[in-house]
């Protein structure tokens, strides 16, 4: 990222945007990529009691490739050891972001206001959690 510093309150106000949002693309993909620890863990689960010879297949590339419990089990065990290496690179990087975003708010004193309708009707809030969830007959 550039080192200049804003110019005028739009500056600020837009290095401030970019900076949060690079934050939440960061929270995506820890997000992602713990989805896939959670997928290659269940993999796994299923495959470790089988017999190490049976037929197993795995997709290698878009491509569907055959191969044995032996040998696609450790694969997949590196797989998920190296997403996991990943996701913790990404979270101290994400503590980084925090930090250089908290600098930021403190340089330029910056600080979120809540809507006034958050302030005046506090049940908004709890309304808003129960969107989306559709409850059939007991």
């Amino acid at each position: 990222m550039a080192s200049r510093e804003p110019v005028n309150e739009q500056a600020v106000a837009n290095r401030y945007a970019a900076m949060k949002s690079e934050l939440n693309q960061f929270y995506s993909k820890i997000t992602e990529l713990e989805m896939e620890v959670s997928e290659h863990t269940l993999v796994m689960n299923a495959i470790e009691p089988l017999d190490p010879s049976r037929k197993c297949f795995r997709m290698i590339g878009g491509v569907l490739v055959e191969r044995t419990v032996k040998e696609v089990l450790p694969a997949v065990q590196r797989n998920k050891e190296g997403l996991e290496e990943v996701i913790s690179r990404l979270n101290e990087t994400l503590e980084k972001k925090k930090q250089e975003i908290t600098d930021f708010e403190t340089k330029y004193k910056i600080r979120i206001r809540k809507s006034d309708n958050d302030v005046k009707d506090g049940t908004s809030v709890k309304e808003g959690s129960a969107q989306g969830v559709l409850v059939g007959p007991a």
